[in-house]
């Protein structure tokens, strides 16, 4: 699965930790999640959306392996 966290965070000018902070998760799976080690759960994956105030869709995309 591909995500776009990277990006999004950088449009809204805040950091990992921050990220982590606002959704109730360690700035390491935060860190997970964009290198694309870790899959977030649905839970997450609509904390991050609405924090970056977008659909789940336009963060994370599957990939042809998914």
């Amino acid at each position: 699965m591909k995500n776009r966290i990277k990006v999004e965070r950088a449009e809204k000018n805040i950091s990992q930790a921050e990220l982590a902070d606002q959704i109730g998760v360690s700035r390491q799976t935060i860190n997970s999640i964009e290198t694309g080690r870790y899959v977030p759960s649905t839970i997450l994956a609509l904390k991050m959306a609405r924090v970056f105030d977008k659909r789940v869709e336009e963060i994370f995309q599957l990939e042809e392996t998914d």
